[in-house]
């Protein structure tokens, strides 16, 4: 299936220009990916698979204006949330060297002003607020509370990309106002301050 059938069939409507992007990035991503071992599979299915995943929950949450993602990694969430709002301010916290030096080849190859990307780990950040903070697969939802309090509003959300363990994260956070989306294998909590 297309990457544009498998969104749309999602109901997530991209102009061509965001496909023509996300092509550029899925040949960089396969090209650096087997090089320097920035992702699992780099077949086209598994590579639509995770775009359809960073903007899924897109379709459900309120909008912002800015955001961090936490360990970006090869660009999931984040970049490819960059690519498809570049309205929005995108800040991608990565403190490894070479998925940080292919988010920025990503960049440079696309001209993305909304971004920015940060070589440090979240809790050294200073000077930086969002309104959304999202991340996928990096620690449990307790210590990603902790870890980035540094960046957070007083208003801000937080969208994190979680798998099976999730019902035990939230009894050890103690949130209150979330809300769960299931999908396939993937819960994305929505934690709106």
């Amino acid at each position: 299936m297309s990457l544009k059938s498998l969104l749309e069939k999602n109901s997530l409507i991209y102009e061509d220009s965001f496909y023509k992007d996300i092509e550029t990035f899925v040949q960089l991503l396969k090209k650096w990916g087997r090089v320097h071992n920035l992702s699992g599979n780099l077949d086209d299915q598994t590579i639509y698979e995770n775009i359809l995943d960073s903007l899924y929950p897109l379709s459900f949450i309120e909008d912002f204006k800015s955001f961090a993602d936490i360990g970006t990694g090869a660009g999931y969430p984040g970049l490819i949330i960059a690519i498809a709002k570049k309205d929005k301010e995108a800040y991608l916290i990565e403190p490894r060297a070479k998925r940080v030096a292919f988010l920025n080849i990503i960049k440079a190859t696309l001209g993305l002003k909304n971004l920015t990307i940060l070589q440090k780990r979240v809790e050294e950040l200073e000077d930086l607020k969002v309104d959304l903070i999202t991340s996928r697969a990096v620690t449990n939802t307790n210590l990603l509370l902790n870890l980035t309090q540094n960046i957070k509003k007083e208003s801000s959300s937080y969208l994190f990309y979680k798998g099976s363990m999730l019902e035990n994260e939230l009894k050890e956070a103690k949130i209150k106002n979330y809300k769960v989306v299931c999908k396939d294998d993937r819960n994305y909590l929505y934690i709106k301050e």
